[in-house]
């Protein structure tokens, strides 16, 4: 009898005792979703799914109510029954259209993930310049028609090509070390906008994954796994401007194994009186599958070929006395063309419910040749001061990470710890004095680069209820190596250098609908190669030392906030010579300023969004009033609103918007600010879909790219010092047409 009572008592003790469920979340085709956030609306218990759609939900019971969402599906809500504790979930999600009560703020330091991807989702993106412009906050100019990569604005940062910011594609990195033109160079054009997935994003130096020029923001760009549906699509539009793109599923849908390829050509001459005669062609294929035990397998291939002609920056002078129109040439023979060739093994495994690992190996082909006149005949009054800058790369290296969840004395833990190598090998990297773009007049500098940087981090989050302390620390390691070709003699010049970078964020998240943050963490950008040996940079790899403290809420399910008060401290900051056009390193500065966003669901339809940010930058060994930092913006302000599936129709109307801002260190020459608006509606019926879209909606005159330059002309007796400028696009007209099938 007193047997029977104690089993009786165990089995009852089972059903009423919590413990941990599995689970597994797919779509309508049972392919496994990834992200998919699970939350015990009785114990505040939470997860996510893994990329096979696994999840494990703590201290869960029968009675107990689950709540399963995920951008881009129906929520549902059910009772936990002892048969789901017992032998598992298997849950089936529902597609529809993306809103932005869907979101959940989650906890880590990525919150506003899911606004990323909701963001892209409500306006879809067909160039690498409007990817880029999905990371709120930043802000990019164009001087080479769409030839040379962006100049990006960031956090009071000119970040220049990409000397404060890290990107990525797939774990591959986007930023070229030692690069001929400039530190940090991003080429985003080997990406065909359609193939974004998920954008992951965090400003500040605050992410231990992350590392070189991981000083302002990172942003890491993730590409689908699978098409939904087969399409191709022409545009075309003013200025010859032609765009054709085709993205075809190879494989029937299946949840275990997908493949697709995808093309894209574009050629426009621009809005030039010299036709810029612009092409580029992308191409890309990519592989996934889930294999033996749920292991997954992702392979991806893609090229880039583009060329381009170029009037470069025109003298502000002769645009004024007439000599020229905004859009004429003092020397319309620059230009370039470039190439990148990639190929991306990613490969992740579950261990067990608790361990899983990620890693991916990549390489990359890179061929570069750029050339510009940035000072006319300042220095070569005969044959002109034409310059060229030419580099063939090669780069190798690997990424791998283990994450773990445990309990530690009561404490949810879960700990990241990574690898990584990156090893490029740089031939004849040359800046020459050209003339016409066919004769090379001095070789004023040649040489090969061999660069490498191993690194290894590891990141812990403790729950400590509503509160997260997320410790972290990374190491990297340097090694550059650089020899002259032009002396007479072999030398090869060496450094190498170490750099521990330590973080510590804390995070409160009291309710579903708000979280708090506390980031801090030391960053770093390295110097090129030719400076570090030459020891011409204060440091090999300077710190940036940074602090956010802010939130994001959600006071209504159509509204959501997000606001934050940084700061940053840079040890050395990389500042642009207009007389020479090369970027050289200086001294320290410091940043302040403050972030806000807002983003609300007006109806089912219409979506509208606003990113603001303020800043101030001052360089700290200078006098004041000569502290400036040349283009450096104070405010800038991007947003616009979106239409999406109304009676077929859908579409949005973009801002963007940046201040004056120096142009020199004592603000004497300014560089002015700009207001533009873009517009597209598309219309879809049955497999086809109808597109008109218009750059520049109000024909602002803008100015797009500017510097102060000291500069001398053929008929000129003594330079000149004063803003040159690329205008900005007019008034562009594009009409297109997709067919899905």
């Amino acid at each position: 009898m007193r047997i029977n009572f104690i089993l009786f008592t165990l089995f009852i003790t089972k059903i009423i005792t919590a413990q941990n469920i599995t689970g597994i979340v797919t779509d309508s085709n049972e392919y496994p979703l990834e992200g998919v956030y699970v939350y015990n609306n009785n114990s505040a218990k939470h997860a996510h799914t893994k990329a096979n759609g696994m999840f494990t939900l703590e201290e869960s019971k029968a009675g107990d109510s689950i709540e399963v969402g995920m951008l881009g599906f129906h929520k549902k809500v059910f009772i936990l029954t002892q048969t789901d504790v017992d032998a598992g979930l298997t849950i089936q999600l529902e597609s529809k259209t993306m809103q932005l009560d869907q979101v959940v703020i989650t906890r880590g330091l990525n919150a506003m993930h899911h606004i990323a991807k909701l963001d892209l989702h409500t306006s879809p993106v067909n160039s690498s310049q409007e990817v880029l412009r999905k990371i709120p906050g930043l802000i990019i100019g164009q001087h080479a028609g769409g030839g040379k990569a962006e100049q990006l604005f960031l956090r009071g940062f000119d970040i220049d090509h990409g000397t404060d910011i890290n990107l990525s594609v797939d774990g591959m990195p986007v930023n070229m070390v030692s690069h001929a033109h400039g530190q940090g160079y991003s080429d985003f054009h080997f990406v065909i906008p359609e193939t974004i997935a998920i954008i992951d994003f965090g400003k500040g130096p605050y992410n231990a994954e992350r590392g070189d020029f991981a000083t302002a923001g990172y942003a890491a760009f993730i590409t689908k796994d699978r098409l939904e549906n087969s399409s191709v699509n022409l545009e075309i539009g003013k200025f010859n401007t032609l765009r054709t793109l085709g993205m075809f599923n190879l494989m029937d849908k299946s949840s275990d194994q997908n493949a697709y390829v995808a093309f894209e050509y574009i050629s426009t001459d621009g809005p030039f009186e010299s036709p810029q005669n612009f092409n580029r062609i992308n191409l890309m294929a990519k592989y996934s599958a889930f294999l033996k035990g749920n292991d997954k397998l992702a392979i991806t291939a893609s090229h880039l070929d583009s060329r381009w002609d170029a009037s470069g920056q025109i003298p502000m002078r002769e645009v004024l006395n007439g000599n020229i129109t905004r859009f004429g040439a003092i020397d319309d023979t620059e230009g370039g063309t470039t190439s990148r060739s990639n190929l991306n093994i990613e490969y992740s495994r579950f261990i067990d419910d608790n361990t899983s690992f990620k890693s991916n190996v990549f390489y990359s082909r890179y061929g570069f040749e750029l050339y510009s006149n940035f000072t006319f005949f300042l220095e070569d009054p005969i044959n002109g001061d034409q310059i060229k800058q030419k580099e063939d790369r090669d780069i190798f290296g690997f990424n791998a990470s283990i994450k773990n969840n445990f309990q530690w004395n009561s404490i949810e833990t879960t700990v990241t710890s990574g690898i990584g190598l990156r090893h490029d090998i740089i031939d004849d990297v040359e800046l020459s004095h050209t003339l016409n773009r066919k004769t090379t007049l001095e070789y004023l500098q040649l040489g090969d680069i061999n660069q490498s940087n191993l690194f290894a981090y590891v990141n812990a989050d403790f729950e400590l209820g509503n509160f997260t302390i997320a410790p972290a620390l990374r190491l990297d390691y340097f090694k550059f190596m650089y020899e002259d070709q032009l002396t007479e003699t072999y030398s090869l010049q060496a450094e190498q250098k170490a750099i521990v970078s330590p973080k510590l964020n804390f995070l409160y998240h009291p309710t579903q609908n708000i979280q708090w943050f506390l980031k801090t963490g030391i960053g770093f950008h390295s110097n090129d190669t030719r400076v570090v040996v030459k020891k011409e940079g204060e440091k090999i790899l300077p710190r940036a030392y940074g602090a956010d403290f802010g939130f994001i809420y959600k006071p209504a399910p159509q509204l959501v906030v997000n606001s934050a008060l940084w700061y940053l401290f840079s040890e050395q900051e990389f500042v642009y010579v207009g007389d020479a056009g090369i970027v050289e390193p200086s001294g320290k500065s410091q940043r302040f300023g403050v972030d806000l966003g807002l983003r609300y669901q007006l109806n089912k339809w219409l979506y509208a969004d606003i990113d603001a940010t303020y800043s101030h930058a001052r360089s700290i060994d200078e006098i004041k009033g000569e502290d400036y930092i040349p283009l450096a913006p104070d405010f800038t302000l991007a947003g616009g609103f979106s239409l999406n599936d109304f009676k077929g129709f859908s579409g949005g109307m973009r801002y963007r918007f940046i201040d004056d801002r120096p142009a020199n260190e004592d603000n004497s020459i300014v560089a002015d600010g700009y207001f533009v608006t873009d517009f597209n509606v598309n219309y879809k019926f049955k497999s086809i879909t109808l597109g008109l879209s218009i750059e520049n909606l109000f024909d602002t005159e803008w100015n797009e790219a500017q510097f102060a330059t000291e500069t001398r002309l053929f008929n000129e007796p003594l330079p000149v010092d004063e803003i040159h400028f690329t205008p900005g696009t007019p008034f562009n007209l594009k009409v297109g047409i997709i067919y899905t099938f």
